[in-house]
């Protein structure tokens, strides 16, 4: 393709968008609002995520040694803990500490303080990398020599689990329903440009335009419409996030709900919405000039 030539087809293209305002418009309108409910559902689902994750890392496996067993012992008990592949750390606690923590959480009870070191048992706490693995990996630990009991809350890592897949699934499917959405939109938008012009289509097939030479404003069209609503959204994501950000300050004193800075989520959301706009405006404008080709 000569390089006048395609200057003048995206000259064409973006004539096409002023030549129906209105409904242009109202197509990047309708794409800023899918992608700001996109990225605001992509965020906050990103930061729940985090928190889960957090939260999941505080549910600990306590496992026992065999009392038997001297410390120098049991400390190797521990090596062979950290052995497995989905343990990301374990801790060894000496009777005197596992003693002390007993009558703390008991509320410093004085009725505890005849209770004698020598009593307890060595142990380890264990935190793993994913306790959704958590009852594959107390197997494993439980086939270790010297270990004699574990206590893992099962039903709190598997609700974690759940969680997040819910999370998955609802944010895919979210995503999805709007991005199609938007592609409808913006594909219609081309569809009633191209039926007010498929006289002049017809002739430059009768004249033998090339399919790309006629299909190539259309995508243009698209792709500046998809583009402008992208970086609205954007641009109207950062804003309101911030503005949430600043309203929660005040509100969670205590800082018990944490948020990461917009600044964290910068490229992975440019990409987002980039490649949003891109797919929606370039789609909607190839596949909606297909039922005008044929004269």
């Amino acid at each position: 393709m000569r390089l006048n030539n395609f200057w003048y087809l995206i000259k064409e293209g973006i004539r096409g968008i002023f030549l129906h305002g209105f409904m242009s418009f109202a197509a990047v309108l309708v794409t800023v609002a899918c992608l700001l409910i996109v990225g605001s559902f992509a965020c906050l689902v990103y930061n729940v995520t985090i928190l889960v994750d957090d939260l999941n890392q505080t549910n600990e496996i306590l496992v026992y040694v065999d009392e038997s067993l001297s410390e120098a012992e049991a400390k190797s008990v521990g090596t062979a803990i950290n052995a497995i592949s989905n343990v990301y750390n374990s801790e060894y606690i000496d009777r005197e500490t596992a003693l002390a923590e007993f009558i703390a959480d008991q509320g410093g009870d004085e009725a505890f303080s005849g209770i004698s070191a020598s009593d307890l048992r060595y142990r380890f706490r264990v935190v793993l990398e994913d306790n959704a693995l958590m009852r594959e990996t107390v197997e494993q630990i439980e086939a270790i020599d010297g270990v004699v009991n574990i206590r893992a809350a099962y039903e709190l890592a598997e609700g974690f689990t759940t969680i997040k897949n819910v999370l998955n699934i609802v944010s895919v499917t979210v995503i999805t329903v709007l991005l199609i959405v938007s592609l409808l939109i913006i594909s219609n938008t081309v569809k009633l440009a191209m039926y007010d012009r498929r006289d002049e289509i017809a002739i430059m097939r009768m004249v033998g335009a090339t399919n790309g030479f006629i299909r190539f404003p259309y995508v243009i069209e698209g792709f500046t419409l998809g583009m402008v609503g992208a970086a609205l959204a954007f641009g109207l994501e950062w804003l309101l996030y911030n503005a949430m950000l600043a309203e929660l300050d005040k509100v969670d004193t205590l800082n018990l709900i944490t948020f990461v800075p917009f600044t964290d989520l910068l490229v992975p959301m440019i990409i987002t919405f980039v490649a949003a706009g891109l797919v929606v405006g370039v789609v909607g404008g190839w596949t909606s000039i297909r039922r005008f080709m044929d004269v």
